[in-house]
């Protein structure tokens, strides 16, 4: 059976006037007319008997119907280009799509990707960032980085880093106020995540922490704001390994019990099953197999020479 399909071009300049916020800069962006677009949804809106967009002052802003309409349609489009970009003929492309996790690609992955360009100075890798809370695996994207393992059926997974949680602090903070034993945690402000519930209380176990749970926190939605509050001196946190590593190297962070940590979930490297896998591709992933193990074996001699020490 034919699919009845509304007009693509339509549908098209729908979904960027959608995301734009405004006929006016849809037009920029499709390189056409302020005409031409109004054209295109209200032919749309006759194919589909329904009203997309209502007048709000001098805006034409999507109805309740158009903004759940313009999800499932910028959803199905990022699958056609991802599809294209992976179907296509990429063998020869110098450019990597790469999203990861924001702390992860802010304190771990882009920090190192000059080592990549070492090996590939010729390439391209542009990174973009999710949150923590967003599970999403849309988008056209070569590679995806998330921490699991998880049930990724769409997906080849390569496990590549390994985390461990332990206590962060800024060096100026301690200067003022010491910690000389775990229940000196007691006299200090607890930074917490909202998309990280459990870290505290899952490393304060670990350290045998006999005192009530410390009244004083701050909470924040997102980890990189917790970190620039740590950073910043405003409290004690939970913070991730081996990421943070180059925090404590260049003595912008110190961990003061740094043998007491707790297990995280891993990195994982996820690209999509039957994809062109690109010599490029290929090569940015050994190279982060490679990081991973690197990471992982200086961190395991830090955790040596600090139980030595004791």
């Amino acid at each position: 059976m034919a699919r009845r399909l509304p007009p693509l071009s339509a549908l098209r300049a729908f979904e960027v006037a959608a995301r734009a916020g405004s006929f006016t800069a849809a037009a920029s962006e499709l390189g056409v007319t302020h005409g031409a677009v109004s054209k295109h949804i209200q032919a749309l809106e006759i194919w589909l008997g329904r009203r997309l967009f209502r007048r709000s002052g001098q805006r034409m802003i999507p109805t309740l119907h158009g903004q759940a309409f313009a999800r499932e349609i910028s959803s199905a489009l990022d699958q056609i280009v991802d599809a294209s970009r992976r179907f296509g003929s990429s063998a020869s492309s110098s450019v990597l799509q790469v999203n990861a996790p924001a702390t992860f690609a802010m304190r771990w992955l882009v920090p190192r990707l000059h080592r990549f360009y070492e090996q590939r100075p010729r390439a391209e890798v542009c990174v973009s960032t999710s949150t923590t809370t967003d599970h999403s695996l849309t988008g056209h994207f070569d590679i995806i980085i998330r921490r699991g393992p998880e049930q990724w059926d769409q997906f080849e997974s390569l496990e590549f880093l390994r985390e461990r949680n332990t206590l962060i602090a800024s060096p100026a903070l301690l200067r003022k106020k010491p910690l000389k034993k775990i229940s000196d945690i007691s006299q200090h402000t607890l930074l917490l995540t909202d998309s990280r519930p459990g870290d505290w209380e899952s490393w304060l176990k670990e350290a045998n922490f006999k005192n009530d749970f410390p009244v004083r926190r701050q909470s924040f939605d997102h980890f990189f704001v917790t970190l620039q509050a740590a950073l910043d001196g405003v409290g004690l946190a939970i913070g991730p390994f081996p990421v943070l590593a180059e925090d404590v190297e260049q003595k912008r962070l110190v961990t003061p019990f740094r043998t007491v940590a707790v297990p995280r979930k891993s990195y994982f490297v996820l690209i999509p099953k039957n994809a062109d896998q690109s010599p490029l591709l290929k090569a940015f992933v050994n190279w982060l197999i490679a990081e991973g193990q690197s990471a992982s074996r200086s961190r395991d001699a830090g955790r040596s020479r600090a139980t030595d020490q004791k």
